[in-house]
């Protein structure tokens, strides 16, 4: 018995290297000797294994629900579910002059100095519809204010009538000096 088993392992010795003896002289190369390039398969990720690992608790695969969705999240303002500090401030009625641009409040006046009267017709009373007519002004705004803005070689006519216009204190000046007839004096910001 113990013969048999002694050849049956030279028989097997043999047979392996004959194989080996086969794959060198084919080449080196048997489907029992392929394997992969090293590196070619990175070390597989091993998800839920501690906290060392990075991939605890959602393994990878992000949140549900709110956090998944785009555009999700909490705002800049949220505060945890208390009422937000915009919504806890007392309303207050009507326009806050801070908060509005100064355009709600000021009377924009559409402007004429006073060279630009030279050579006006004294029969024509001055007023914001004939400043239009003569193409001096494009629109009245809210008023019509005449500035004692003058050029040399200029003169204010003679006598002159105006309506609905407010003055400068320099040109109110300058147009009693020529014999103007103005409307009673204004506050400048009236129209």
């Amino acid at each position: 018995m113990a013969e048999k088993k002694t050849t049956t392992k030279k028989a097997a010795s043999a047979k392996s290297s004959a194989k080996a003896a086969v794959a060198t002289s084919t080449g080196g190369l048997t489907l029992g000797a392929l394997k992969p390039a090293k590196g070619s398969w990175p070390k597989r990720q091993r998800i839920g294994r501690g906290h060392g690992s990075g991939m605890v608790k959602t393994g990878g695969e992000g949140g549900k629900g709110q956090t998944v969705r785009s555009g999700g999240g909490k705002g800049p303002a949220f505060e945890g579910g208390q009422t937000p500090w915009a919504r806890r401030l007392p309303h207050r009625r009507g326009y806050s002059q801070k908060a509005r641009d100064i355009g709600h409040f000021r009377s924009r006046f559409a402007v004429v100095n006073l060279h630009q009267l030279d050579g006006w017709d004294v029969s024509v009373e001055v007023s914001p519809e004939s400043l239009i007519e003569r193409g001096i002004l494009k629109n009245t705004e809210d008023g019509v204010k005449i500035l004692g803005g003058a050029k040399t070689g200029k003169t204010i006519p003679q006598g002159l009538k105006f309506r609905d216009i407010v003055f400068s204190a320099s040109a109110r000046e300058a147009l009693t000096a020529a014999g103007a007839q103005l409307p009673a004096e204004t506050t400048e910001g009236e129209a």
